[in-house]
């Protein structure tokens, strides 16, 4: 077998198993357990969004220009994507993605010297250093919450936070599902803790939009944004950003274009600023309808029997892997979505070289797209991804390649 060949274990099924693959285009000589990353679109959203950009093309201005036909259509988009986490029309902006979200929030807050901006260490690199960024520039501070992993309950991530809250803490940057750990925190009940102590709560729920039922009613945050691309499987770049009502003329996008002072691009500033920020390309956005369609018709049950089908493969992949590498479980079920991270046993020196000597070897040897990274804490893992494309034969494969590289029990 020659170097570049991708293994085939005895006993396994092939690559790419399920029968729900067909529905996207990903390579099938590699075994992707990573959709947590940048997702991956199907077929139909694929094809849905090239048509939007031939109209595009055989028309740039009727189709471009907010005043004639794009305005309607986003507001197409965004009635149905506010149906989906139960929140008014008029309070959904469309941006980019999650990351740029937390970044429009965060660079208009109304900060004061002094003030402070209280994130954890779960959260996204991208988000806590857009926060870093936009405090200092007030002469405000970022303090970090120390929530453990592994981690023994939600109540945790609620002792952490809570220990941090003070006088000065004005916002809380909180995640939804946490990228690194894969851990679903209790979010109803920090919006409510932050409240209470008068502490605004931004959520980065880059990964809860079609991997957990969000109610944004319920919640009741003061900022929410979510990506359109990954467990929606909506093309790349595209999200939305919820603000809540009253804080909507302090909110200015990462842009500022036209709709600054353009009534007609929108019912609000807020949604007019947020509607153009200069040439761009909507596409993503306009395929949203169809993405919504494919995931109600894809298994029984519609959106919510997928994430129940997504959730149960995760819980069911996690404890494959845990078995194999003699870990025992670093979370309760109850904190587990579509994703899960599990430590890893690797220790002592030089572990950053080791990890990376893990990296190429599953990616070149054994064809798996997985990450592998090392937390603030100083604990290695690796983070699984569940969608409808994949199936418990990659999870093991991905159990067995580790073991041969040195990590599991037998190795």
């Amino acid at each position: 077998m020659r170097n570049s060949d991708p293994i085939r274990l005895p006993g396994r099924l092939p690559l790419v198993p399920s029968d729900l693959a067909q529905h996207w285009v990903l390579n099938p000589e590699i075994d992707f357990l990573n959709h947590g990353s940048f997702g991956a679109t199907p077929r139909v959203v694929l094809e849905a969004q090239r048509e939007f950009l031939q109209q595009l093309e055989r028309d740039p201005i009727s189709f471009l220009a907010p005043e004639r036909s794009l305005l309607p259509r986003l507001d197409q988009v965004r009635a149905l994507l506010a149906d989906l986490v139960h929140a008014p029309d008029q309070d959904i902006a469309f941006v980019r993605n999650a990351t740029e979200g937390v970044n429009a929030v965060l660079r208009s807050f109304p900060f004061r010297s002094g003030d402070q901006v209280l994130v954890t260490d779960h959260g996204y690199n991208a988000c806590n250093n857009a926060a870093r960024f936009a405090a200092e520039r007030f002469g405000a501070s970022v303090v970090h919450a120390e929530v453990p992993f592994p981690i023994e309950s939600p109540d945790a991530v609620l002792q952490a936070v809570e220990e941090k809250i003070n006088g000065r803490t004005r916002l809380l940057l909180i995640d939804h599902v946490t990228s690194p750990t894969g851990l679903v925190f209790p979010l109803a009940e920090l919006i409510a803790l932050a409240h209470q102590r008068g502490v605004r709560v931004l959520v980065d729920g880059a990964h809860a939009a079609g991997m957990l039922q969000v109610d944004l009613s319920q919640l009741d945050p003061d900022y929410y944004t979510a990506n359109h691309h990954k467990w929606l499987c909506g093309p790349k770049s595209s999200a939305f950003l919820y603000v809540r009502r009253e804080f909507q003329p302090e909110i200015r996008p990462t842009s500022i274009s036209h709709g600054a002072n353009r009534d007609s691009y929108g019912v609000s500033r807020f949604l007019a600023e947020f509607n153009w920020l200069g040439t761009y390309d909507p596409s993503p956005l306009l395929a949203m309808p169809r993405a919504l369609e494919f995931l109600r018709t894809l298994v029984p049950g519609g959106i919510e029997g997928l994430m129940r089908h997504n959730r149960q493969l995760a819980l069911s992949a996690r404890d494959h892997l845990l078995t194999a590498l003699g870990q025992p479980a670093p979370s309760p079920p109850e904190m587990i979505g579509s994703l899960a991270s599990v430590p890893l046993p690797i220790h002592g020196q030089n572990i950053d070289s080791k990890l990376e000597t893990l990296r190429g070897r599953l990616a070149g040897e054994f064809r798996i797209e997985v990450p592998i990274f090392r937390l603030a804490n100083g604990v290695a893992c690796v983070r699984i991804s569940a969608q409808a494309y994949n199936d418990l034969g990659q999870y093991d494969r991905l159990a067995e390649a580790l073991v041969r590289c040195g990590c599991g029990k037998k190795g």
